[in-house]
């Protein structure tokens, strides 16, 4: 997500000091390359200021001549009105009733090119055309021609759009004030591969002539060449070169994402790219690459949670991570010190996450069954990933629109009670995250194993009454979804006592043990690592060492 994050000023914010914080990730996996034959997209919509909450819009016929108002997802800000389909379709979160799923980056790019004249933000041009779309080549050619039309207002944008069977990048940006349509390029990822992308435009070269996997606007080469961002031959034209030139930011706080995706599906092939991850080489990481196994949805699960562990970014190593290796730096993002200018990592897994997903689209099961929207709020580190299915009537309160804002906190929302836990988890996380993680895998063991009972219900149920398999669907996602609230609201009480005052009281199986006098049994005091107290002396010197009095006089 977010428009704020301009890749081209990536080295201008580490001059002055800006905050490109605002930043997204998406990983792709296509049918031959998922354990089960599934095709999957991941998203984690990141901002300071996005409530995490799942998003609802049942189907419905319109007659001619309704209209549709359209506002900026980002900022509410009215936008205008357009033309309003005949027909909708039913929208979970960011999948339809048809699979059809789509997620973005917004990788900015030149910032002359945007369109404040534009109706069509790139928010509301994903969910009017989840709402219209039955599949993912219908999607793309949906939403080019949307902004075509209406004008495209956002700045640069990559997106994911994915169907059952096909899993496609494509990545757009306009033509500047004035000049409402848009440049782009989708390109197919090949079955048995997987692809990400996260911030920074990705596509560079591409097949002119192969219709069949790669589609893109009539001047996206023209127009380069007008603008004078490129004058080679056609055949060597980079779309991700002409319009987002790569420039320090972009690489280490958006690219450096994409490769610790890729290291983690192969980590074989990818330490030829560990020099661009840090920003030391232009040698650009593929778009897609061929991963060493086959990936399930829960492996893509992890995967937005990596905070480069184990790799040459590692955010629990540095003095950042403070005595309890905290993967986590609050913003902002550049700082200065004594006239030289540093930053912090920026990871897949990030605390001002609103809401993520991992979607799963099946295409051996009707479309209501086979389509799950895994979906969490807030850090995608410390949430669970509940099943949405496609075919949902409702959603649950605890996620609903309108149930608490950003600035209304309320026990009945689930964005307030996992961010209640994630931020406790912040000032002791090295403890604090494995009884997170213990709930965490105990409550995602038990959904996945429930889904596979309940697709086969639902689908038993599906083949005699759609409509009641639907509802049977819906109540399932609901119910688990207040169950998993309740729960995590429980571990955050939890929490707070086994942690209260920076003591540790110990505790066997979730329960709190007793003296034999019935009295809570002595708090420890597990204190910080040998690291970290080496780093206070070296800091102190001998003003904190233990010493002897002076001798009387």
């Amino acid at each position: 997500m977010m428009k704020k994050f301009i890749a081209l000023f990536g080295i201008v914010a580490l001059l002055t000091g800006t905050n490109p914080s605002n930043a997204c990730t998406n990983i792709l996996v296509t049918k031959n390359a998922s354990t089960d034959g599934s095709t999957i997209v991941s998203y984690a919509a990141d901002s300071h200021d996005l409530y995490g909450e799942l998003y609802f819009r049942p189907a419905a016929t319109y007659e001619a001549g309704t209209m549709l108002k359209v506002y900026e997802w980002d900022t509410g800000k009215y936008l205008g009105e357009i033309a309003q389909a005949a027909q909708t379709y039913t929208v979970i979160g960011n999948m339809n009733e048809h699979q059809v799923t789509i997620a973005e980056t917004t990788f900015g790019g030149r910032p002359e090119l945007q369109n404040k004249n534009g109706l069509i933000d790139y928010g509301s041009l994903i969910y009017i055309t989840l709402q219209r779309s039955k599949s993912a080549r219908e999607a793309i050619k949906i939403m080019t021609d949307l902004v075509e039309e209406y004008g495209y207002y956002s700045s640069g944008e990559s997106f994911s759009i994915a169907d059952k069977d096909e899993v496609w990048v494509m990545e757009m940006i306009g033509k500047g004030e004035n000049n409402k349509g848009a440049v782009w390029v989708a390109v197919k990822i090949p079955d048995g591969y997987v692809s990400a992308h996260a911030n920074q435009a990705r596509i560079t070269t591409f097949p002119l002539k192969d219709k069949e996997n790669c589609l893109y606007s009539e001047d996206v080469i023209s127009f380069a060449r007008e603008k004078g961002y490129f004058d080679g031959k056609n055949k060597d034209f980079s779309f991700a070169d002409a319009y987002a030139p790569l420039d320090f930011g972009a690489v280490r706080f958006c690219d450096a994402r994409v490769w610790s995706a890729f290291n983690i599906m192969n980590p074989g092939d990818m330490g030829k790219y560990v020099e661009y991850a840090q920003g030391n080489s232009r040698d650009r990481m593929p778009l897609y690459i061929k991963p060493d196994r086959k990936i399930s949805h829960r492996d893509v699960m992890n995967i937005m949670r990596d905070h480069y562990e184990g790799t040459p970014l590692d955010m629990t190593k540095d003095a950042g991570a403070g005595p309890y290796s905290k993967p986590y730096r609050f913003r902002p993002l550049t700082w200065e010190v004594d006239g030289e200018k540093y930053f912090n990592e920026r990871a897949i897994a990030t605390q001002q996450t609103g809401f993520s997903f991992v979607a799963q689209m099946r295409s051996w099961l009707p479309a209501h069954i086979g389509g799950i929207l895994w979906f969490g709020v807030d850090d995608a580190a410390s949430s669970v990933y509940m099943p949405m299915y496609a075919g949902m009537t409702n959603v649950p309160h605890c996620l609903a629109e309108g149930n608490g804002d950003l600035l209304n906190f309320t026990w009945e929302s689930a964005f307030w009670v996992f961010t209640w836990v994630s931020n406790q988890a912040y000032g002791r996380y090295s403890h604090m995250i494995e009884d997170i993680k213990k709930v965490q895998t105990e409550l995602e063991d038990n959904l996945i194993t429930f889904t596979a009972a309940i697709d086969q219900s639902a689908k038993a149920l599906y083949d005699q009454n759609p409509e009641l398999a639907r509802q049977f669907l819906t109540d399932f996602s609901m119910n688990q979804a207040e169950l998993v609230t309740e729960r995590w609201r429980q571990l955050g009480e939890f929490l707070l006592v086994k942690y209260n005052d920076g003591n540790l009281h110990e505790e066997v199986d979730g329960k709190f043990l007793r003296n034999e006098h019935g009295n809570p049994k002595h708090a420890t005091f597990p204190g910080y690592s040998q690291d970290y107290y080496k780093s206070i002396v070296k800091d102190a010197g001998d003003h904190l060492k233990l010493r002897e009095l002076p001798a009387e006089k």
